[in-house]
């Protein structure tokens, strides 16, 4: 499937060519991912281990000699952009080929628990790392769910559905660290995609009480030609073109919007999270927790763009293939 869609082809960088093509080293980390490696030094000694079967594996993945481990950490530290337009561009073929609809899309975010040991805002003021196994690039966040969590934060938008057996497909993705607020990371996820960009006779946004800000109803409805749907207070002192956004929430039409959320995009995130096992996340570092995760949501858009193409009753029961071939 890798080998057979059109990716978006990056501008050459200066300087010395990769060795290795971005597509062969996308290959050799979803085969880490695919079989719950959990080392970048697994991973080479499992496409270096001397049997038929890694033979065809490296193969597959396009590799005349195997990387080593410091070639695969280097290249999953710089994967991620790559990674994100890649995840933009699948959510843009379920949308062209009619598997998916986006005419009422999501948007949400969860906390991701980092690997290893806490640390504790005392110590960090101080420049104090009080044990090893701390991921010192992870900050601390808070939600109403989960509380307090020291980690990151995966944002994600995607398709709704109207009634079961609908598919709810990814469309962007992107993380940051867990203090990050939710409305900051509205625009970039939006304006990254071809998606968001198509001429649709109807187009909403759904999303939580975190998005609530005039600057986002306003770029919704003047840059992406959509309405942001969310919960909204009423006060006395309220605008005119705030009670509007009110008025409409509290609609019928509103709360059917609203409500999609809670059936798409909601379950969507849990379901990635328990099939791929990133929470807690099994990587330290920023870098790598951010190369991981999007490559998790690519592979997850892949399976199941795979499973719609071979005409699979039910496309987004994935978890089954993981760890085989």
């Amino acid at each position: 499937m890798i080998g057979c869609v059109p990716w978006p082809v990056r501008p050459r960088k200066r300087g010395r060519p990769y060795v290795y093509s971005p597509t062969v080293i996308l290959r050799c980390f979803i085969i880490r991912i695919w079989f719950r490696i959990d080392s970048n030094n697994g991973l080479h000694t499992f496409l270096n281990r001397d049997c038929q079967y890694n033979h065809k594996l490296s193969l597959a993945c396009g590799l005349v000699s195997i990387p080593c481990r410091r070639t695969f950490d280097r290249r999953l530290k710089t994967i991620s952009p790559d990674v994100k337009e890649r995840i933009s561009l699948m959510g843009y073929l379920f949308v062209a080929e009619d598997i998916a609809d986006p005419s009422i899309t999501a948007i949400d975010s969860t906390l991701l628990k980092a690997k290893g040991h806490v640390w504790h805002k005392s110590s960090r003021i101080k420049g104090i790392v009080p044990r090893s196994g701390i991921d010192t690039d992870a900050k601390w966040g808070y939600s109403h769910t989960k509380g307090w969590v020291f980690g990151y934060k995966l944002h994600l938008t995607s398709t709704t559905k109207a009634a079961a057996g609908e598919i709810v497909i990814p469309l962007t993705a992107d993380i940051t660290t867990a203090n990050v607020q939710d409305n900051q990371m509205y625009v970039p996820l939006t304006s990254s995609s071809r998606v968001f960009s198509l001429p649709l006779s109807l187009r909403y946004m759904a999303a939580d009480p975190g998005y609530d800000a005039k600057k986002l109803y306003e770029y919704s409805k003047k840059t992406l030609g959509i309405d942001l749907v969310c919960p909204v207070e009423r006060y006395k002192s309220t605008s005119k073109k705030r009670r509007e956004i009110v008025c409409f929430y509290e609609s019928v039409l509103g709360q059917a919007i609203y409500n999609r959320r809670g059936i798409s995009i909601e379950p969507l995130i849990e379901h990635i999270k328990s099939v791929f096992r990133i929470d807690s996340l099994p990587v330290r570092g920023f870098h790598a927790v951010s190369a991981i995760v999007l490559l998790s949501i690519l592979l997850y858009q892949i399976m199941v763009y795979y499973n719609c193409k071979k005409n699979k009753s039910n496309p987004k029961s994935i978890k089954y293939m993981l760890g085989t071939i």
